[in-house]
C-alpha cells in the first residue's frame, strides 16, 4: 500500500538516521587521564568524521566493521596532546627566526655568536634576537652596550633577555631610539646605568624606549613566524596552548591562518590588554573558531617583572641587592579598574605576578572585585613564583588558578636563592602547597623563555630536579607532585584553566581527538628517559598534522 505523501514524510522522520561513517585509529597502546585524573588505557579510538572521539576501545573489544578509514599505529604509545597553559606563540616564532643566544655559556660565546650572525645577515637593518642570561654566563652583572658594540659595530642591535623582561642594546640602537644621558627610567622600568649613563640594558617598561624604534615586521614576516612556532610546538607534542599577550596584529595573523586552512594548533588567546580584548571581542569573549582552534577569552595583565632582572616586586628588598624591592607596574587602583573593565564584559583575567608583593596585590584586587563579578570566573595568576606562605590559602579561597611553569623552578633555583634568600623560599614554586590549599594548578613552559618541550616540565614536576638530575633528591622535594598529577597539570587542568575542558585536554567521548604518538611509556620511563621522549606523530582533530622525519629515508633526487 502506498502511503499518502504526508504520512510518508512522517514515517521517514521516525526512522533512525543513517549513521555517518566513523573512522578508526587502531592497534595502539593508549593512555589518557579521565576527568578525575585516573589513568585509562585503551587500544583503539573511534572517531567522528569531524574529528571527535566516539569511543575508546579496549583490547579485544569489537571494532567498527566498515569504518570510513582506518589507521594502524603498530602498537605504539598514544597519549593526549599536551596543553601548554602559558606561552607566547608569535615570540616563539620570531625568536626561532632570529639570533638565538640561549645556548651560549659566557659573554665571549655570545659575542662570537653575534659576530657570526651579523656576518651571515648583512642585509638586515637591525640585528634582533634574544635568549641571553647573564646568570648562566656567570657574569655577575648585566652586559654593556660597549661589549655588544665589539660584536656588531654600527649595526643597531637589540637582544631580549631569556625571561623577556630586559633587553640589551648596542650604541647604534640607543642612538636610533634617541637615548641620551638625560633619558629617565619610565614608571615600571629601569635603565641600567654605567658611569651614570645608559649602559645598554633596559628592564621591563624601559624596553619600550628601544622597541619603538625597531622596524615593524611585515605580514609576511608574521605569517612565517607563526608557521615556524606552530611547527615547533606540534613537533614537541603540544596540540593546544594559551597565548599570553595576543596583540591585534597577532590575532589577525591567527585569523589569516585559520581562513587559509593553515591553523593546526589550538590557541586559547589572552589579549595584551583590555583595549585589545574589546577591539577583538567587542562585548565579550569571542566564540570558538575554526573547529575549536581559536578563541580570545581572556586578558593578560602584568603587575611586576622577573627575578632574573630584579624586577619582581617583593615585600622586602632583594637579598643580593639591598634597597631594591623590584618594580610594581600598576597601582592598586589601576589594577582594580582594569579588572573591572574586562570582567564586566565576561573576560577572564590572567595576571602576571612573580614576587610575593605582586602576588599579594593581585589577590587583594581579586578579593575586592569578586563579590561583584561572581560566577565561574577562573581568575588566574601567571607564574606565582614567590608567594608569602600567609597568602597561599587565598588562592583556594578566592578560586584563583595558579598557572605555573615547572622548568622555571629547575632553571631558577640557585638564582632564586641568591635573589630572595633561603629564609623566604617557603612559598616559592610551591606546587604541592597550592593543591593542599585547594587551589587548582595548571602547568606550562613560558616558551620561548624556556623550551616548549612538555616532557621536560612533566619530569620536573615530580622530581624537582633539572636535566642533569640536580640537586640530588630534588630542590625542596616536599613540593613535588606525583607523576600523574604533573601530567594532569599539562593536560586536563591546563585545558580547564582556559575554559576548554569540554573540548580537549584528554581523550573521551565527545572530546576532540587530539593525540600524540610517542616512543616510550611516560608512566614507566625514568625522569631522564621521560625528558628524552620523542614525538613520532601529532594528530589534531583526528588529522595527522606532524610526523617525525625518518632519518633512514633517502632524500629525493
Amino acid at each position: 500500500m502506498r502511503l499518502p505523501v504526508s504520512l510518508a514524510v512522517i514515517a521517514a522522520l521516525l526512522l533512525p538516521a543513517a549513521a555517518a561513517a566513523d573512522a578508526l585509529v587502531d592497534n595502539v597502546d593508549g593512555l589518557t587521564l579521565d576527568e578525575k585524573g585516573q589513568v585509562v588505557r585503551f587500544s583503539g579510538i573511534v572517531l567522528t568524521p569531524d574529528g571527535k572521539v566516539v569511543k575508546l576501545l579496549k583490547r579485544g573489544e569489537k571494532r567498527p566493521e566498515r569504518p570510513d578509514w582506518r589507521a594502524d599505529l603498530d602498537g605504539r604509545i598514544v597519549i593526549p596532546g599536551t596543553v601548554d597553559a602559558h606561552g607566547h606563540v608569535m615570540n616563539l616564532g620570531f625568536r626561532a627566526l632570529a639570533l638565538d643566544l640561549s645556548a651560549t655559556r659566557s659573554l665571549a660565546d655570545a659575542q662570537d655568536a653575534i659576530r657570526r650572525y651579523a656576518a651571515e645577515n648583512t642585509t638586515r637593518r637591525w640585528i634582533t634576537g634574544g635568549g641571553w642570561n647573564q646568570e648562566v654566563w656567570g657574569l655577575g652583572r648585566f652586559p654593556t652596550a660597549a661589549e655588544l658594540d665589539a660584536a656588531t659595530g654600527d649595526v643597531p642591535t637589540w637582544l631580549v633577555r631569556a625571561d623577556g623582561h630586559a633587553g640589551w642594546a648596542n650604541s647604534a640602537a640607543m642612538k636610533a631610539a634617541g637615548i641620551t644621558a638625560a633619558t629617565k627610567s619610565p614608571p615600571g622600568g629601569r635603565i641600567e646605568l654605567v658611569a651614570g649613563k645608559p649602559g645598554g640594558v633596559f628592564v621591563d617598561a624601559a624596553m619600550e624606549l628601544i622597541e619603538k624604534a625597531l622596524p615593524q615586521p611585515t605580514q609576511r614576516d608574521r605569517n612565517a613566524a607563526f608557521l615556524k612556532a606552530q611547527e615547533l610546538l606540534l613537533s614537541m607534542g603540544v596540540t593546544a596552548t594559551a597565548d599570553m599577550g595576543t596583540s591585534v596584529d597577532d590575532w589577525l595573523t591567527y585569523r589569516r591562518m585559520g581562513d587559509s586552512g593553515l591553523l593546526r594548533i589550538r590557541i586559547m588567546s589572552y589579549s595584551d590588554g583590555v583595549d585589545t580584548a574589546l577591539r577583538v571581542g567587542g562585548s565579550g569573549p569571542t566564540p570558538w573558531l575554526y573547529d575549536d582552534r581559536l578563541r580570545m577569552g581572556g586578558i593578560k595583565l602584568y603587575t611586576d617583572g622577573a627575578l632574573g632582572s630584579r624586577g619582581a616586586w617583593l615585600k622586602a628588598p632583594y637579598a643580593d641587592a639591598p634597597g631594591n624591592s623590584g618594580l610594581p607596574f600598576l597601582t592598586d587602583a589601576q589594577l582594580s579598574n582594569l579588572i573591572v573593565r574586562g570582567a564586566m564584559d565576561g573576560f577572564q583575567f590572567a595576571i602576571h605576578a612573580i614576587g610575593d608583593r605582586a602576588n599579594q596585590q593581585v589577590l587583594d584586587a581579586i578579593a575586592e572585585v569578586s563579590g561583584t563579578y561572581t560566577g565561574d570566573r577562573r581568575w588566574r595568576i601567571e607564574h606565582a613564583q614567590v608567594v608569602d606562605p600567609a597568602d597561599l590559602a587565598r588562592f583556594g579561597k578566592l578560586g584563583v588558578i595558579a598557572s605555573m611553569q615547572p622548568v622555571h623552578q629547575s632553571s631558577d633555583r640557585t638564582m632564586a636563592e641568591a635573589r630572595v634568600g633561603p629564609a623566604r623560599l617557603a612559598g616559592a614554586y610551591a606546587w604541592k602547597s597550592m593543591l593542599a590549599n585547594d587551589a587548582r594548578i595548571a602547568f606550562g613552559s613560558d616558551y620561548p623563555v624556556e623550551s616548549p618541550n612538555p616532557f621536560e616540565g612533566w619530569a620536573t614536576g615530580f622530581t624537582r630536579q633539572d636535566a642533569a638530575g640536580q640537586p640530588a633528591g630534588g630542590w625542596r622535594p616536599e613540593e613535588a607532585l606525583t607523576r600523574e598529577r604533573s601530567w594532569r597539570a599539562f593536560t586536563t587542568d591546563a585545558a580547564y584553566a582556559g575554559f576548554a575542558e569540554t573540548k580537549f585536554g584528554h581523550l573521551a567521548p565527545g572530546m576532540r581527538a587530539d593525540f600524540i604518538v610517542i616512543d616510550r611509556d611516560p608512566l614507566l620511563a625514568g625522569p631522564a628517559d621521560l625528558r628524552a621522549t620523542r614525538v613520532l606523530e601529532t594528530w589534531v582533530g583526528g588529522v595527522q598534522v606532524y610526523r617525525r622525519p625518518d632519518p633512514a629515508a633517502k632524500a629525493p633526487r
